[in-house]
């Protein structure tokens, strides 16, 4: 980073602290909020944009090869009058990353001279152009986009330290992506009674990056077609990591590829409570079963806080709801040889105590089993439970797809045409991975990488600037100021001087 930039920075954050300093106040005989005498102007001379962050983006797709990539895989235009395959795409993964929840959000960036000559650009789509480029792409055009994306991953995986590679886990699972649409081909009614699409999504949970998303009618099962997508995902992550993980629950507990798993990775799925199972776990002896004690959701660094009143149980107890309260835990485990293996697996059985509860009186004791299993010899049964219960935090991710990124708006009018636009979208949140684990601060890149995508956006991307074309450069100039933008520039001298051979 430039010396007159570092000034320029300090000099702000030394402003900026003093202006914040914890201060004794007199009483105010005035609002805070004072403004009033406000003008609006033009300024005729330099123009601007808000999301000067992007710059560091294009050149980061740009460095690692991945523009070039997408032209390489995709041949959807017979001739790019004006527009390459990659335009179209990073126009759609662009709008995204600069806050755009819809195609019609383009035209806002398109009617931006500034944001044309930040990117370099003559002209970019308009929303009809980027939904007209949507239905070229056929199923396997789309899984090309998906492989292009994972070439590029690796390169930026392979830049990472070596505890990096020590251990892959694969976190696989389904959704549901309603929509209010009446004509789109493809979708169905779920079990939930939600009209949409179903998702199936693979990730990355080191990372959070899903590495295969596929678009199926709504009422499809979770575990339609995701051996096959589970196995091109081991096939991506084996030859990177040392250890590979896959993690699911009892959707894709699918006995008949165990086998098959276990000569490659290691597996914990959950598994249904079938009869069999419950009677061999009503015949563990009692010495065997062992307290699971749950982790504490977070760890007090100052002094324990009075714990407020918990409103929903009183409300519950007041108007005599049914409740459902867990006394106790215990796990145990045994051996289970499925009817469509020929190996012996292991099984780890969750009993949950329960009492159901009716307002203030006691109704009568439950008890609940959960399985789980796995190829898996070296776990005790508490840490098997917990890393299968940590898969939960898939389901951020997906929320994250859905309602950060909002990559499943599904704007176009077929199951495949809405599944590119899902791919193209969520683009911008494996976007987000790189640009973290390219962060020369990695305890930085860890947070972006867990960083929620709105956060990510007003942090990194949404940071004013003013753009100046002179020369052969074209140069952001940040008008705006946050507590990140040391590392912003730091993050943007590693991706400038990224060489992949």
């Amino acid at each position: 980073m430039k010396k007159n930039n570092t000034k320029i920075l300090e000099k702000r954050k030394r402003k900026i602290a003093k202006r914040l300093e914890r201060k004794q106040w007199e009483s105010q005989p005035k609002p805070m909020f004072t403004a009033s005498n406000i003008h609006y102007e033009i300024d005729g001379r330099h123009e601007g944009i808000a999301c000067g962050g992007i710059g560091a983006i294009h050149l980061m797709n740009k460095k690692t090869g991945f523009i070039d990539e997408i032209d390489s895989v995709l041949q959807l235009l017979k001739v790019h009058l004006p527009y390459h395959e990659s335009d179209h795409v990073l126009n759609i993964a662009y709008n995204v990353i600069a806050g755009g929840t819809r195609l019609e959000d383009i035209e806002l960036q398109r009617q931006n001279k500034a944001w044309l000559d930040a990117l370099g650009a003559e002209i970019i789509p308009d929303p009809t152009t980027a939904g007209d480029f949507l239905r070229r792409f056929n199923e396997a055009d789309i899984i090309k986009l998906m492989e292009a994306a994972n070439k590029t991953r690796t390169k930026v995986w392979k830049r990472q330290p070596k505890k990096f590679f020590e251990k892959a886990i694969l976190n696989v699972d389904g959704t549901i992506a309603g929509t209010t649409g009446e004509c789109k081909e493809g979708m169905d009614i779920s079990y939930k009674g939600i009209w949409g699409y179903a998702p199936l999504i693979i990730s990355l949970a080191n990372t959070r990056e899903p590495l295969y998303l596929i678009n199926r009618p709504g009422n499809a099962p979770s575990h339609l077609d995701s051996s096959k997508w589970i196995d091109r995902s081991l096939d991506l992550v084996s030859d990177t990591f040392k250890e590979v993980w896959i993690r699911g629950d009892t959707d894709f507990s699918l006995t008949a590829h165990f086998d098959k798993w276990d000569k490659r990775c290691k597996f914990v799925f959950g598994i249904d409570a079938m009869k069999n199972l419950v009677s061999i776990a009503d015949t563990i002896p009692e010495e065997q079963w062992t307290i699971l004690e749950r982790k504490p959701k977070y760890k007090v660094k100052t002094k324990k806080r009075r714990r407020p009143e918990n409103v929903k149980e009183r409300i519950i107890k007041e108007r005599g709801y049914k409740n459902i309260r867990t006394v106790s835990e215990h796990v145990a485990e045994f051996d289970y040889r499925p009817g469509k293996c020929k190996k012996t697996y292991r099984v780890v059985v969750l009993r949950k105590n329960l009492t159901v509860e009716k307002g203030d009186l006691a109704l009568f004791d439950d008890i609940r089993y959960f399985f789980y299993i796995t190829n898996d010899r070296s776990m005790t049964p508490q840490e098997v439970v917990y890393f299968a219960n940590d898969r939960c935090d898939h389901e951020n991710d997906i929320e994250q797809l859905k309602n950060g990124v909002n990559a499943m708006r599904m704007p176009v009018d077929d199951l495949v045409s809405n599944w590119a636009y899902m791919v193209i979208a969520t683009l911008a949140w494996n976007i987000k991975a790189w640009y973290g684990l390219l962060t020369p601060n990695k305890f930085l890149g860890h947070q972006i990488i867990r960083m929620e995508f709105k956060r990510f956006i007003n942090t990194f991307i949404k940071i004013p600037c003013v753009i100046i074309k002179t020369g052969r450069r074209i140069v952001y100039r940040f008008v705006g100021y946050n507590n990140y933008l040391k590392d912003f520039f730091r993050t943007f001298a590693a991706i400038k001087s990224l060489k992949f051979y």
